[in-house]
């Protein structure tokens, strides 16, 4: 036992800390200490379970759409709903990878047949680019060049083997969220239910209004996120064939997939059609950036906050904020989930304040929205 005495003019104070308390104190710091090191641990794990999460919510109003328009008993046709949501979402992503790995394995296979070539060309004193190294004397240059390129190319079954690795895991990660998908999708309403039991029968009300509002938030993310990237992919892709870019649908793709990713993929997505199009012709790549530099603009400040403000009542600020924070604990994944997770969280915060009367029960935004347009 501790005592602690305080003597002075005041009146003597005695404080009394038990062992019992100390050893309580330590062993929270040492849980604690542990949990967070079981947590990094399970970091991986816990990421697809997070990801098929939010996939399965992304997927359960079509699945819930298709089972009401499937003849038999409610459990066989959410069963036969989420079946055919899948082979939906699967033939998505055999396309994407159908229109993406060719060309990307044919394009590395003319680089590695073109390189020698291009060397010969840089030491060929009559070639026009020869001539240039021979004028402005870069021909040491050229022959470090050379020999790290073909350092690398002798190196390159060894990058092929790595790369084939990562592929493998990437493959496999893929396969195990879709089949944790399948499982919180088909299992998903008896769970609720069964945690829907759980709940005291006098905030069963309550809570199922914060989960209605939590999952309008989480829905409304998705299917925001999932238009502009569509519409991103609508405006840009005419150009691609405009300007005869070369594999036209692949970078379709691309575009679609970087219109996923909050606030940074549009950045992401013009830097690699543009880089793309550089192939084809500077001006082509010039234009290209150009006109995703135009839409961007318009995206960010015309299109996207009406459609966020609309699905998940979060203000750009916050938005940006939480992209901040989810990128910089979690990199990309991070980014993708920090704006649902922070809506859910200031769901959950504001429930909090209003119930103690910290703050008043203002209309929302979208209350706003919906006000105004019956004006």
């Amino acid at each position: 036992m501790i005592k602690l005495f305080k003597k002075d003019s005041s009146p003597e104070v005695e404080i009394t800390i038990s062992n019992q308390t100390v050893l309580r104190v330590l062993a929270l710091v040492f849980g604690a200490i542990i949990f967070i090191a079981a947590l990094r641990q399970a970091a991986y794990p816990l990421l697809l379970l997070a990801s098929a999460f939010f996939l399965s919510l992304a997927l359960n109003a079509p699945v819930q759409w298709i089972a009401r328009h499937l003849p038999g008993k409610l459990r066989g046709k959410r069963t036969a709903a989420t079946a055919v949501a899948f082979i939906l979402v699967i033939a998505v992503l055999g396309g994407f990878l159908a229109s993406v790995v060719p060309p990307l394995i044919r394009q590395t296979q003319n680089f590695v047949q073109a390189a020698p070539g291009l060397i010969n060309d840089l030491r060929d004193a009559n070639s026009p680019i020869g001539g240039l190294v021979q004028r402005y004397d870069l021909q040491d240059e050229i022959t470090n060049f050379s020999s790290e390129l073909g350092s690398r190319l002798k190196a390159s079954s060894g990058m092929i083997v790595s790369g084939i690795s990562t592929l493998g895991s990437s493959i496999l990660a893929i396969v195990t969220i879709l089949v944790i998908t399948i499982m919180m999708l088909v299992e998903g309403p008896r769970i609720a239910a069964f945690a829907r039991e759980l709940v005291p029968a006098e905030k069963r009300v309550h809570t199922d209004r914060l989960a209605r509002e939590m999952y309008r938030v989480i829905k409304g993310y998705i299917n925001g996120q999932v238009t502009l990237a569509a519409l991103a992919a609508t405006v840009i892709t005419p150009f691609f064939f405009l300007l005869d870019i070369s594999y036209p649908i692949a970078l379709t793709a691309i575009v679609f997939i970087c219109g996923l990713i909050p606030m940074v993929g549009a950045t992401i997505g013009a830097v690699i059609v543009s880089l793309v199009a550089l192939a084809a012709s500077p001006v082509s790549a010039l234009i290209i950036f150009l006109i995703y530099l135009l839409y961007q603009q318009i995206e960010n400040y015309v299109i996207q906050p009406r459609i966020q403000a609309n699905s998940t009542d979060m203000s750009p600020l916050l938005i940006f904020s939480s992209v901040l924070i989810g990128v910089s604990f979690g990199g990309l994944f991070g980014g993708l989930f920090a704006i649902p997770i922070a809506g859910c969280i200031r769901i959950v915060l504001l429930d909090y304040l209003k119930n103690h009367n910290y703050i008043a029960d203002k209309p929302t935004v979208r209350d706003e929205i919906a006000k105004a347009g019956t004006k």
